[in-house]
């Protein structure tokens, strides 16, 4: 059940399913990620604020698999801005992870009061492009004006910018900004899980009566519906559990294809109400995490 590749921007091909960590404990990291690559993943999406990229590397590492099958990105947090230390933020991820090249780095919030710091780490993740230290560069979490105002100052267009897009809340502007870029798109919270746990005014997408009767339809999961939505609009998806049964579910999505009035009907879904934190409250005072050496 491998994914299909999406092309990058600079030629790189990523798996268009991933695997994400966020907010998986440490000692559960290692069995979750063993179980997705013997599932077939071959993309694991983590980030140095997650503190548990050890443990993905540990993971990596038992699955048996050669390192050039597995697709690892990781983010740097915005304590580790400015060109420095980015740099160094990049030797504290590879070590943890175990590997001396990162399939994909990505700076992992703007910061729009303090941006001068946001470009400084983003050149250096130019810099390592340019040495061959990663292969692909990123951003995530990033607004139409974020966008604007990097391409403006940087060289490198990134080749992602993850964020927070599910039917309840699709971000259609950035996403159309990210295509005329020639950006990828990657959803993280693509089944909106987020609206699970955060109060989310619509309740659990996976119980909307929408996409419960395009999943009947199909014989699939809602889970696997909106997965398959996700891909049909030329985003990667990055799903998270740390159960086998559902792990493997949100594999399963190649094998049927949503109709245009379908994929419709979820769009017209969105809310405009985001789970995350807004992008203009991210700031170091709010959101400090001092990030370990490796």
């Amino acid at each position: 059940m491998n994914a299909p590749l999406l092309k990058l921007n600079n030629g790189v091909e990523m798996p268009a399913i991933g695997f994400g960590v966020f907010q998986t404990p440490p000692d559960e990291t290692i069995a979750a990620v063993e179980t997705a690559l013997a599932t077939g993943y071959r993309h694991v999406d983590t980030a140095a604020a997650y503190l548990n990229e050890r443990e993905v590397g540990e993971a990596i590492r038992r699955s048996g698999l050669d390192r050039s099958e597995i697709f690892v990105e990781t983010k740097v947090w915005i304590t580790d801005y400015g060109y420095d230390e980015t740099l160094h933020a990049f030797d504290k991820s590879a070590g943890k992870l175990g590997i001396d090249q990162i399939d994909l780095l990505i700076l992992h919030q703007a910061l729009p009061r303090e941006f001068e710091l946001t470009v400084g780490a983003y050149q250096a993740l130019e810099k390592l492009l340019a040495d061959g230290k990663v292969r692909a560069i990123g951003v995530s979490n990033f607004m139409s004006d974020h966008l604007a105002r990097l391409l403006e100052a940087t060289s490198v267009v990134p080749a992602v910018n993850q964020i927070e897009v599910h039917p309840y809340f699709r971000q259609s502007e950035v996403l159309s900004v990210g295509t005329e870029h020639g950006i990828v798109s990657q959803a993280w919270s693509p089944i909106g899980g987020i609206t699970f746990y955060r109060d989310g005014s619509h309740g659990s997408t996976l119980e909307d009566a929408t996409i419960k009767e395009i999943a009947a339809a199909h014989t699939k999961t809602p889970a696997q519906v909106m997965l398959r939505w996700h891909l049909q609009q030329g985003r990667q998806a990055i799903p998270k559990s740390v159960t086998p049964s559902r792990i493997a579910e949100n594999l399963d999505i190649f094998d049927f294809e949503l109709a245009a009035e379908q994929l419709t009907a979820i769009d017209a879904l969105d809310t405009g109400v985001r789970g995350g934190p807004k992008p203009e409250q991210i700031t170091r005072e709010n959101f400090s995490i001092q990030i370990p050496e490796a």
